[in-house]
């Protein structure tokens, strides 16, 4: 165990790539702490992505790679600025609430911050926002998609959990939606005292809203149709997901008709990119997390914890605390893989719902992706306007503490994530 975790983390500092790392302290282990052939590479790894539910990901990126290139992160946009562009500090409070339509349809929260950021960003100039503020919103509107359905990171959290991905998709729509309030309320009451620049807003028209709803009304589809068909029973989230692409394309095609033929071989091939990534981290994971389970570290973590407190709250303080500090570290998926096996069985022996606790830990670590060093939407969003990322991570405390508010609710308030599977599963 030591000579795994060791391993890792020294890799992980000395700048090696985090699937590398995992592979290479996984053999490391083996090799010097067991008797295990290292045959049993091969098997885990391959057992590791044998899965019939992870061929989701792959059609949710395409899917959300085409809503990226075909138009209908521009229609959400103004969709979004004829609901709340009336309001004081508009522009913040539109790339919310855009990021949380984004958010139901791609699953990927680098893609929606740089959707966002691009289409935002000229116009947040041109009315004089705050530009680093601005970057830090449009990250943490775009890392709302690590909550929303369809999240690649729930997916991987329900089949780690084994739990229903429906369940787990329902159970974050209101904490989804409690994070972009909370976001908005922020936002809001920073710009009533933000100066004249955040008081230029466009007039609110029930024709323009009509019109925003008309345009974007064949992308909104996207999402009713992944929700609806897995909540009726009508296909597998795998299904879902290819359903997704393909009313996407043809959205983008057919109606919008701003996607060519000639733009697909590119959008495929970043696709089979960006999936090859996430599935590479979820083989060699798997043999970094038996390792650490046969070593007994699950074990040890539980005698630890409960010598310390035998309060679920306490607990669950703790958890938040751990997967905080992971997130600022380590991309999402591999922390998932790591600790969600160690994690959750203590959860449940404190009697906490495997459901509410894997809204939990994709919460925490979508806040991950918004704080510094690895904050990969900062990046995103603080490349896009040209910032450096030390100017933009002086002003992320706004959205930092939205996002923890929203946290601490859904933490200890476990009807924001059980109440809506409740009543629909």
């Amino acid at each position: 165990m030591i000579w795994a975790a060791g391993g890792f983390l020294l890799l992980l500092v000395s700048g090696i790539p985090i699937v590398l790392a995992l592979g290479i302290a996984a053999l490391l282990a083996i090799e010097m702490t067991t008797t295990t052939p290292v045959s049993i590479v091969a098997q885990r790894v391959y057992g590791g992505i044998s899965s019939f539910t992870l061929m989701a990901i792959p059609f949710f990126v395409a899917s959300g790679l085409l809503m990226e290139a075909g138009g209908i992160a521009r229609r959400f946009v103004n969709l979004a600025s004829a609901l709340v562009g009336w309001i004081t500090g508009s522009l913040y409070l539109v790339a919310i609430v855009t990021g949380t339509g984004l958010a139901a349809i791609s699953g990927s929260g680098s893609a929606d911050t740089a959707a966002i950021s691009a289409v935002m960003t000229p116009e947040m100039r041109r009315r004089r926002y705050d530009i680093d503020l601005a970057a830090a919103v449009i990250a943490a509107s775009g890392s709302l998609a690590s909550i929303i359905p369809p999240s690649i990171v729930m997916i991987v959290i329900a089949i780690t959990a084994n739990q229903s991905i429906g369940a787990m998709f329902l159970g974050g729509i209101i904490p989804g939606l409690l994070v972009m309030a909370a976001l908005m309320l922020g936002c809001w009451l920073y710009a009533r005292r933000g100066g004249e620049a955040y008081r230029d807003r466009d007039p609110f028209t029930l024709r323009r809203l009509r019109d925003g709803f008309i345009d974007a009304l064949p992308g909104l589809l996207v999402p009713a149709v992944i929700l609806g068909g897995i909540v009726g029973g009508v296909f597998t989230a795998t299904e879902a997901a290819c359903v997704a692409l393909f009313t996407t394309l043809f959205v983008t095609m057919v109606i919008y008709r701003e996607l060519k033929p000639r733009d697909l071989p590119r959008i495929l091939l970043r696709a089979i990119s960006l999936s090859a990534t996430v599935l590479i981290i979820v083989a060699t994971a798997s043999v970094f997390t038996w390792i650490i389970a046969t070593q007994g570290f699950p074990a040890l973590l539980r005698d630890w914890l409960t010598g310390i407190t035998d309060s679920p709250v306490v607990f669950l303080l703790i958890v938040n605390l751990l997967l905080l500090v992971v997130g600022m570290f380590m991309e999402s998926i591999s922390a998932v893989l790591i600790l969600l096996p160690i994690l959750l069985p203590m959860a449940q022996a404190f009697g906490i719902n495997p459901v509410q606790f894997g809204i939990i830990t994709a919460l925490n670590l979508s806040i991950g992706l918004i704080t510094p060093p690895y904050g990969i939407c900062l990046y995103v969003a603080a490349t896009v306007p040209g910032r450096r990322i030390e100017q933009v991570s002086r002003r992320v405390w706004l959205p930092l503490l939205c996002m923890l508010g929203a946290l601490m609710l859904v933490t200890f308030i476990p009807a924001v994530s059980l109440w809506l599977p409740s009543v629909l599963l």
